[in-house]
């Protein structure tokens, strides 16, 4: 096995990085719709894997600005779309 697939756990045990999948992501954040102002740290992650199986969770701050704790969402049924400020207009969110 390379050793560049191996890292050090924080109790020095030794331990294979592997593939769980491979795929796209969308973050989304939220706005104000009146203002079109960030609402707050409010943040989703949504991934897609390779095959086109959607998880989705909620990024949530922590006091340390540089860690945050991931929740799952439920994937929402609906058909959605996301806001995209560059251009001003709805888009799907996969850009399918």
């Amino acid at each position: 096995m390379p050793e560049t697939v191996l890292t050090r756990a924080k109790n020095g045990k030794l331990e294979v990085r592997s593939l769980g999948s491979r795929g796209d992501y969308v973050l989304c954040e939220y706005l104000d719709p009146g203002t079109m102002r960030s609402v707050g740290a409010k943040r989703k992650l949504l991934l897609k894997d390779q095959v086109g199986n959607v998880v989705e969770y909620f990024i949530v701050p922590l006091k340390d600005a540089k860690r945050s704790l991931l929740i799952s969402a439920e994937p929402e049924e609906k058909n959605r779309q996301i806001w995209n400020e560059k251009t001003g207009k709805a888009e799907e969110i996969w850009g399918d």
